[in-house]
């Protein structure tokens, strides 16, 4: 699993000209679910997001999780997120999940986030979207599942 977590001002996701999803102060997040991917890991995920701490304390330091601002979450799936992109001309998707389980996955993660008690929107899986954020920081970070396993 990739997740790209852009910290926001706001953030809305638009299909078909239709707002499906918004969210106010917090997180728009990315995510793209790998063929390997555990509900254990989501699960993981889900407290990671929840208690990263990088919102502003008021002494403008990083210090602060999205449950201490009480923020909220736009969830976006985005399985290009995985593309290998280093051979030839064309990205590779191998690594990325069947549409059915990716959505499987999708669904565990805004359940747990919504079991911590963070607000959770999205976007609605497979379908072209457009995304509006106002980035605060910019202040951008990504969480891979597989990054700290050992080979």
């Amino acid at each position: 699993m990739k997740l790209i977590l852009q910290r926001v001002n706001k953030a809305s996701v638009f299909v078909q000209q239709e707002c499906v999803g918004k969210c106010q102060k917090g997180f728009c997040i990315l995510a793209g679910m790998e063929e390997t991917d555990t509900p254990a890991e989501i699960e993981k995920m889900a407290h990671k997001i929840a208690y990263l701490r990088v919102f502003a304390d008021e002494n403008g330091k990083m210090n602060k999780s999205l449950l201490d601002i009480n923020g909220s979450i736009l969830l976006v799936s985005q399985f290009t997120l995985l593309a290998d992109c280093n051979t030839g001309r064309r990205p590779s998707f191998t690594k990325a999940g069947n549409p059915e389980k990716a959505n499987q996955l999708f669904e565990l993660l805004i359940t747990q986030l919504r079991h911590l008690n963070i607000p959770v929107e999205t976007g609605i899986f497979g379908a072209d979207m457009i995304v509006h954020i106002e980035n605060d920081g910019p202040a951008t970070f990504i969480l891979e599942s597989k990054k700290n396993e050992t080979k």
